[in-house]
């Protein structure tokens, strides 16, 4: 049974425009983060895909994935109401992201995929996670492309 949406059409179009696609609260908070163990970045590099997150020194892009938006295996909930279009368009984003991914690594860069519930439950454990995995490959091409 379809439910109808709480919103009209418009109201729905207006909640949406607002959507960040750069610039998250997730994104802001692991900057803060990164900032404060001393990792130096850059924001929406001209690498493939975007990232919203570039660690130059490290050849590693790093994308915040939204739980919604890239189908977070924990939290992504689909849609009641036009699950064509929906189940359509996470199909597409988890394509192209896959794409991205290859791209990246094809000029030698790296990327990891951070998903907004992990950056929203504990920030640090994230930053600590990417400074071992550079650690343990200093001096080696990072080989894994998801934390």
């Amino acid at each position: 049974m379809l439910m109808a949406d709480i919103w009209s059409l418009k109201k729905r179009s207006e909640v949406m425009a607002k959507i960040r696609k750069t610039d998250s609260s997730p994104e802001r908070t692991l900057r803060t983060y990164l900032r404060h163990a001393g990792i130096r970045y850059s924001t929406y590099g001209t690498l493939p895909g975007t990232p919203d997150i570039v660690i130059k020194d490290w050849k590693l892009a790093v994308f915040v994935h939204g739980c919604f938006w890239h189908g977070c295996s924990r939290h992504y909930r689909s849609p009641h109401t036009n699950v064509e279009y929906w189940s359509t368009k996470l199909r597409k984003n988890r394509a192209r992201d896959k794409a991205i991914a290859e791209r990246i690594r094809s000029i030698g860069w790296h990327q990891a995929v951070i998903w907004e519930c992990q950056v929203k439950r504990n920030p640090r454990q994230v930053v600590e996670r990417l400074l071992k995995r550079r650690e343990m490959e200093s001096g080696c091409a990072l080989s894994r492309d998801i934390l």
